[in-house]
């Protein structure tokens, strides 16, 4: 249990230690071949905030845990946005006013209808897999697309722009972020390793499931990156890159974090992955439910969006229900 517990912990810490190294080397490279601000904000640093579930999920899978994997993905999603968003609203209220994000909110509605259509059956089988992992390349695509023309129409301003400009490293040279980049990918490796081996002897020493673990401590601690992005972002005033890195990565979790998965273990063991009835039944439900409560809060119908305090309490309110339902349910 000790030498668990001790894994998991370094596991975290090198996990978000080696996603910031993933994106800065990623960002850097892409800078220096000439990509935009706005297209590595909302490709590369979307992607690689979505970094540790994505290499958690492929190690959970290759170990033969990928109802772990799916608890992370889903878990992960919940996380960001009734914990993360939660406690980042306490700290600085968040206000929205950039028409990109109000245009992916129904983008993440559709990719989470799209998902749940492929888990109805209470199964993610390979086909789910493939068709989930085009759909983040088509989403990168497109978002890309849509934010540049937005930019155009825009004389060249949007916020999300200037604060993705502050914010991506500058003066690296494309040496220095490769070897960043490969530091970052083979340590998020090793952590993920470390993370996944830990938590699956947890579950077994407590008689949880794996499921669960994915739910509560794995999806905590993957999604500890995104909470120390939002809080940084949201007190220097960045409150597009707060919620837009969220509404990123949960997008990213529903199509890569899943996808993954589902093409391993169809590749590896040449089977499908039966999900735990508590998928459909419980955290489907649940992540629809805060997705849909956060659009109420944020999205500004009758002009900009804000996410105040009492709100932000609400959604950590929220968290605290949904780990109390789990516990309960669990023993």
């Amino acid at each position: 249990m000790l030498i668990s517990g001790i894994a998991i912990l370094c596991g975290f810490a090198l996990l978000i230690w080696s996603a910031d190294r993933f994106v800065m080397g990623a960002s850097g490279i892409a800078l220096n071949l000439g990509v935009s601000p706005l297209v590595i904000g909302l490709t590369i640093v979307g992607f690689g905030t979505s970094a540790p579930e994505m290499i958690v999920s492929g190690v959970a899978a290759y170990e033969g845990t990928p109802n772990l994997a799916v608890g992370n993905a889903l878990g992960s999603n919940i996380t960001n946005i009734a914990l993360v968003l939660g406690v980042t609203a306490l700290v600085s209220p968040l206000m929205v006013h950039s028409n990109i994000l109000k245009r992916e909110y129904p983008i993440m509605f559709m990719i989470m209808i799209l998902a749940w259509g492929l888990l109805w059956d209470g199964e993610l089988s390979p086909t789910d897999g493939y068709v989930l992992i085009l759909g983040m390349f088509a989403l990168m695509i497109f978002i890309t697309i849509m934010g540049l023309r937005e930019k155009k129409q825009n004389n060249g301003m949007d916020p999300l722009d200037e604060e993705f400009c502050e914010e991506i490293p500058k003066g690296m040279s494309t040496a220095t972020a490769f070897l960043w980049l490969l530091i970052g990918l083979v340590i998020l490796l090793i952590s993920s390793r470390m993370l996944v081996w830990g938590a699956v002897n947890i579950a077994h020493e407590f008689h949880v499931s794996e499921l669960v673990i994915g739910l509560t401590i794995v999806a905590i601690g993957t999604s500890l990156p995104e909470l120390a992005a939002s809080i940084t972002s949201a007190l220097k005033g960045e409150h597009e890159i707060a919620i837009g890195n969220i509404i990123g990565s949960n997008m990213f979790n529903l199509l890569g974090v899943l996808g993954i998965p589902g093409i391993m273990t169809g590749a590896l063991f040449n089977t499908s992955i039966q999900l735990d009835p508590s998928v459909l039944n419980r955290d489907y439900p649940v992540m629809i439910a805060l997705s849909v409560l956060l659009f109420v809060f944020a999205y500004g119908f009758k002009g900009k969006g804000k996410i105040n305090r009492l709100e932000g309490g609400i959604l950590l309110l929220c968290y605290i229900g949904y780990m109390i339902v789990i516990y309960q349910q669990s023993i």
